[in-house]
């Protein structure tokens, strides 16, 4: 399935799929992207590994510099 494609996460472990996955096809080691969020590698490899305990600005922080957007859907009757 091509990254541009909304992908549903249920879990750690699938969002950890998703960020190894563009990392990888971005060209980026585990070392280059910590360097580039600010972040350690042992944080991101956890991450990575569906780890359930990470926190999620960190999460955050690592989506925005690999240009991942993430949304949620709410439930159909939803009020704002």
């Amino acid at each position: 399935m091509p990254l541009s494609q909304a992908v549903p996460i249920h879990d750690a472990a699938t969002l950890g799929k998703l960020i190894r996955r563009a990392r990888k096809q971005q060209g980026l080691n585990l070392e280059t992207l910590a360097g580039l969020c600010g972040l350690s590698i042992r944080f991101l490899s956890e991450l990575e590994n569906g780890r359930d305990t990470c926190g999620l600005g960190r999460i955050l922080i690592v989506l925005d510099t690999l240009g991942i957007e993430l949304s949620a859907v709410p439930p159909e009757g939803f009020e704002s």
